[in-house]
């Protein structure tokens, strides 16, 4: 092969000559064999540029499967280091079932249960018979519906979550102030007839375009769904109507969703998506020791790229942020079928604590149906307040708090779920007196995989939870 060189400025040529036998020639050739070919330095570098050139995306797969295959494969956590999680299952074991609302002496408080498409479909029947009936009399219409303002939520102890007291309020669509209210309900009431009747499900948003001169924004038919669900009697998932997929599951369960075998350990590093359907998933096993509950996806991802539920046996959900639904639904089924205790990984910040409240108490929004949808007795295992000074998280890594912020956690202060709690009353508040707060990704100022290799082992260890 002849490599000639012209230099831009002057008319000097250099040529070189390299030969180099790349072929095994003829058997009767003298010559010899590419296998017998000197390797010298010139001909290395020949047989690299003789190859198409390879991208940078292909490099960079090449350079991390090559890493991966050097990386040594994560240690089992030792019997000591799980000493406290395992003290934790046997209190579990010893603690009694919670008792039930009348078992309490709750009396007037309004509950939701599953109920069939044509349960529910016979349930809206009789109401907009009887509605027509109210109508032909020549009285017009109205609807009675249980109230779900802040007013008429209720926090009982015992069962560490929030329950919906039964004050009806009227809808009538005879007035000014709440016909177009009545209008919507009326829509939506037939939207879901037609649903339940075909045995279908269809998303929020779905309902919300059907309609959307009429409804305007999808905060009003989310919020007349939740009315609907609760006149009817049924939870909102048994109105056939869900949210898209939020939540992401990985780790050391498996599970049959509709008739398919899920195995959470074998879905990369992207985990597996939790279902809108979680009824539609059964048979949940596992040799997880605990839930890791993660306030948001960019924590997971760290978690799950370090296959950290190989090191401690766990099952890793998040719900990215405020959870939906479902993801609410299957951390209470999960734990109820592994019988494991949850540790709760959020932003030491108001919202955060926020955000693990609505997975142990319920949201006021959904407190009717509070009794699927919350897991009480989840351990905040951090980032708490006192973390930052502990671990010396620099001043760089935290943030002030804004004024929204020191009103929430003010806020949170002053209701029965925190209150009941004296350790989260002074993590609390040493948040709102010291006006710091800080993210999850601050511990990755000491190394993106402190999280995994420093902090939780640590943790776990020393049973560091509230």
């Amino acid at each position: 092969l002849v490599f000639r060189f012209a230099a831009v400025d002057r008319p000097l040529c250099c040529t070189f000559v390299c030969f180099r036998p790349w072929f095994k020639p003829h058997p009767t050739s003298n010559k010899y064999t590419a296998a017998a070919a000197p390797k010298n330095k010139l001909t290395q570098n020949h047989r690299h540029r003789d190859r198409a050139p390879m991208s940078k995306r292909t490099a960079k797969q090449s350079a991390a499967a090559k890493r991966g295959k050097e990386k040594a494969p994560a240690v089992p956590a030792s019997d000591e280091d799980m000493l406290a999680i395992r003290g934790i299952r046997k209190e579990m074991d010893k603690s009694k079932a919670d008792p039930t609302l009348e078992e309490l002496g709750v009396k007037d408080i309004t509950e939701v249960a599953e109920m069939e498409d044509e349960e529910v479909r016979t349930t809206i029947e009789r109401v907009m018979v009887s509605i027509a009936l109210s109508i032909l009399q020549g009285d017009g219409f109205e609807y009675h519906i249980p109230s779900r303002d802040k007013a008429n939520q209720h926090y009982i102890a015992e069962l560490d979550r929030i329950v919906l007291r039964n004050v009806m309020k009227t809808r009538v669509f005879a007035s000014m102030a709440s016909v177009r209210k009545t209008a919507i309900m009326t829509r939506v009431l037939e939207l879901i007839h037609q649903v339940v009747g075909k045995g279908i499900h269809i998303t929020k948003r779905d309902l919300f375009y059907t309609d959307v001169k009429l409804f305007e924004n999808q905060k009003q038919s989310d919020g007349v769904l939740d009315d609907v669900a609760c006149m009817v009697g049924c939870t909102r998932t048994s109105l056939n109507v869900v949210a898209s997929d939020k939540g992401i599951v990985i780790g050391r369960v498996t599970f049959e969703e509709d008739g398919d075998f899920i195995d959470c350990t074998r879905m990369g590093v992207g985990g597996k998506a939790i279902p809108s359907l979680v009824n539609k998933i059964n048979n949940i096993k596992g040799d997880a020791e605990f839930i890791l509950l993660v306030e948001k996806d960019a924590a997971f991802m760290r978690l799950a790229e370090d296959r950290f539920y190989n090191q401690y046996p766990c099952v890793i959900i998040t719900g990215k942020g405020q959870p939906d639904v479902a993801t609410r639904l299957f951390l209470k089924k999960v734990r109820t079928a592994l019988k494991i205790p949850v540790l709760g990984l959020f932003d030491s910040d108001p919202h955060g604590l926020k955000i693990l409240s609505v997975y142990m108490s319920s949201s006021q929004n959904m407190s009717y149906d509070s009794s699927s949808l919350t897991t009480s007795d989840i351990k905040w295992l951090g980032v708490r307040p006192t973390d930052l000074q502990k671990y010396k998280i620099p001043a760089q890594c935290r943030l002030p708090m804004s004024d929204d912020d020191i009103l929430v956690g003010e806020r949170l202060l002053q209701e029965d779920f925190i209150l009941k709690n004296p350790a989260w009353v002074e993590e609390l508040k040493l948040m709102i007196r010291t006006k710091e707060k800080a993210e999850i990704q601050a511990l990755s100022n000491f190394g993106f995989q402190y999280l995994t290799q420093v902090y939780l082992p640590q943790k776990i260890k020393a049973g560091d939870w509230i």
